[in-house]
């Protein structure tokens, strides 16, 4: 079990105490909200991350303007603010505008991970694939840790999602990043949904946090819809 480091912000660690190396996080019951139900104007999206008990262990809440969220949409940049219980942001996420199409191969997706805020501790960067969503998760030097690939359709009817945490060589699979299938009407009737990821028994706290951070980035790229408009289904939209 990972022990407390005094360096990193006061709650980071709780990254490191989730039961079972999982902590599966989700949006809460009240998004999106009456505005955008009724008006189609995108706000800013709140989460809830929790561990295996069903503990609240951090909130989460996106920072943009309007403008760039109804412009942008799914692939628009954000600031999300993670909090403790006690109000204290111990983690943000940063995501610039870029591409995520396999068309755009020089312009990819990427988010930084910084804990304590204004301290990156990793990266999660798009790896150009024709077909298959790729990642790779680095540390703060951008030296690679992990691999993570997606299925080349990303759907989920009736079943998860799986986006699986590899070895460097791509050999060994050792966690997932999971969009959990919630049922029929709350799939249909609402932009909720839930995620898990389960972490590598021996992973460093900051890489596990940057890990949270990639599972935020697989949200927004497949799973974000604005309005009527679908999901994506691949890297080729």
């Amino acid at each position: 079990m990972q022990a407390h480091n005094p360096a990193l912000a006061p709650g980071f660690a709780n990254v490191g105490y989730a039961q079972g190396n999982q902590v599966p996080y989700g949006y809460p019951e009240y998004a999106p909200g009456n505005f955008q139900v009724f008006l189609g104007f995108e706000s800013n999206n709140k989460y809830e991350i929790k561990n295996t008990l069903g503990q609240r262990v951090y909130f989460a809440v996106e920072d943009t303007d309007c403008c760039t969220r109804n412009c942008c949409g799914p692939s628009r940049p954000f600031t999300i603010r993670i909090m403790d219980n006690l109000g204290r942001e111990v983690i943000t996420l940063q995501r610039p505008l870029r591409c995520s199409s396999c068309c755009f191969p020089c312009c990819l997706q990427e988010i930084e991970i910084q804990a304590p805020p204004g301290t990156p501790v990793g990266y999660v960067v798009q790896n150009w694939h024709p077909c298959l969503p790729k990642f790779t998760i680095q540390d703060e030097r951008r030296m690679d840790v992990l691999k993570i690939s997606g299925p080349c359709v990303v759907c989920s009817c009736c079943e998860d999602v799986n986006f699986e945490v590899k070895t460097l060589d791509e050999i060994s699979t050792i966690g997932k990043i999971s969009k959990q299938w919630t049922g029929f009407l709350k799939e249909a009737f609402t932009d909720a949904d839930n995620f898990g990821v389960a972490f590598p028994m021996d992973l460093d706290v900051k890489m596990k946090a940057v890990m949270i951070g990639a599972c935020f980035l697989i949200d927004f790229m497949f799973f974000e819809r604005i309005g009527d408009n679908p999901q994506r289904t691949g890297v080729w939209q």
